[in-house]
C-alpha cells in the first residue's frame, strides 16, 4: 500500500492565512505563526529604527541602503518573510513593483521568539546562505543576545556575539555603533 505524497504547499495557502498570521513557505512546506509579540516587535521595530537614517535614507551614515520590515522573499522556490532585511542599492537601485522580493536581500535580520527560532535556525539560514545572503543576523530579545554571521561559501561563518547592553559595531553596518540595551527595553 503506498503512502499519499505530501501536498506542496502553494501562494494561495498563504493568502488564505487569517491576518492575525505570518506565512512562509520553506520546501514546500507552508509554515504559520501568529504576529510578533511585544519584546519581539519593539526588538525589529528599535533595530530597523536605528539602521533607517545612516543607511536607508544617508543621514548620519553612508546611506546606500533599503531597509525593510517583514519583506516577502521569494528564494529559490522558497517564500520567507525576515523580520529585517537590507539590499545594497548599486544591487537593487529600485524598489520591485510586486508584493515581493526575487532578488535575495545583502542582509537579513531575524528576530528569535519560541514559535520561530527552530525554523529560523535549521531552516531559513541554510536558504539565505544558499541563495546569496551576505549578512545575517538573529536578535534574541530573551536570552538578549545578537549573532552576527557572514557567509563564506554557501555557508556561515559566525563574525560575533554580543549580550545586554554592549555597544557594538556589526558588519554590514558597522559605519554605526549599536546600543544593544536599547533593543531589549
Amino acid at each position: 500500500m503506498s503512502v499519499p505524497a505530501a501536498r506542496i504547499a502553494t501562494y494561495d495557502d498563504l493568502l488564505a492565512l487569517p491576518p492575525n498570521r505570518v506565512g512562509e513557505i520553506v520546501d514546500g512546506t507552508l509554515y504559520s505563526h501568529p504576529r510578533p509579540a511585544p519584546k519581539h516587535a519593539r526588538s525589529s521595530s528599535v533595530m530597523g529604527g536605528k539602521l533607517m537614517m545612516p543607511f536607508d535614507e544617508g543621514r548620519g551614515g553612508p546611506g546606500g541602503w533599503w531597509i525593510l520590515d517583514e519583506p516577502e522573499c521569494h528564494l529559490e522556490g522558497h517564500v520567507l518573510v525576515p523580520d529585517l532585511a537590507g539590499w545594497r542599492r548599486e544591487r537593487l537601485p529600485a524598489l520591485p513593483d510586486a508584493a515581493w522580493f526575487e532578488q535575495a536581500p545583502d542582509w537579513v535580520c531575524e528576530i528569535l521568539s519560541p514559535a520561530t527560532a527552530r525554523l529560523d535556525r535549521v531552516r531559513k539560514m541554510p536558504i539565505y546562505a544558499q541563495t546569496g545572503v551576505s549578512h545575517l543576523w538573529l536578535v534574541d530579545p530573551e536570552l538578549r543576545t545578537l549573532e552576527a554571521c557572514a557567509r563564506q561559501d554557501a555557508r556561515w561563518l559566525l563574525l560575533a556575539s554580543h549580550s545586554e547592553d554592549d555597544a557594538v559595531r556589526v558588519p554590514p553596518f558597522d559605519a554605526i555603533e549599536l546600543e544593544l540595551a536599547l533593543l531589549w527595553s
